[in-house]
């Protein structure tokens, strides 16, 4: 039996990583310790062009990960991890990560291909004392500022909780102040 008609088989003919059923392709899993099916998952042309181009990515689409990453093949948890690392910086890929249990060799295959480590050049977002900010932190403001389009000042001292993470610029966060969505300088908080 060819390895393509065993994943058909396996996953149903679904992606086993987004569930769509057209253009599916076969997809080998970088760095496995193991061949054949088990080094192997099937996967949309969607998911595989984001995989293999970071600057394709769509953050929507991999809210799917919240399903594919309970699998029970060891390859599809693999490439939802790495998935869910490359994307951590959005916040709600983290609260994934938390859940997901890799034991200790899949770990070790996931890190393999370093979509677990943190880059030289990936943005960090500091506080006004050179904290690291991550999504999901509380931060207290160190300042009143006036909030445009919204006519209220944020005053000084105002927590702010479940922060996220303007993932292309590391002066700027966000979070609800008020009850209003609002953009805030890194540099006017401090991490609580």
């Amino acid at each position: 039996m060819s390895l393509e008609r065993e994943l058909h088989k396996r996953s149903g003919s679904v992606c086993e990583l987004s569930g769509v059923t057209e253009n599916l392709k076969v997809y080998e899993v970088p760095k496995s310790p193991g061949t054949g099916l088990d080094s192997h998952i099937l996967i949309s042309q969607v998911c595989l062009e984001q995989i293999e181009d970071p600057e394709k990515v769509d953050i929507n689409h991999w809210r799917c990960l919240n399903d594919s990453m309970w699998s029970e093949v060891p390859a599809v948890q693999v490439m939802a991890w790495r998935m869910l690392h490359r994307l951590k910086s959005e916040g709600w890929p983290q609260d994934l990560l938390d859940m997901l249990y890799l034991d200790d060799d899949m770990t070790a295959w996931a890190n393999a291909t370093g979509d677990g480590d943190d880059k030289e050049n990936a943005i960090k977002h500091l506080d006004a004392n050179g904290a690291l900010l991550q999504a999901g932190d509380s931060v207290v403001l160190i300042k009143d500022l006036d909030v445009k389009g919204a006519n209220f000042t944020a005053k000084r001292g105002t927590h702010v909780r479940n922060i996220s993470l303007v993932h292309d610029n590391p002066e700027h966060i966000e979070g609800r102040a008020n009850g209003q969505h609002i953009v805030i300088l890194t540099k006017f908080v401090k991490k609580s």
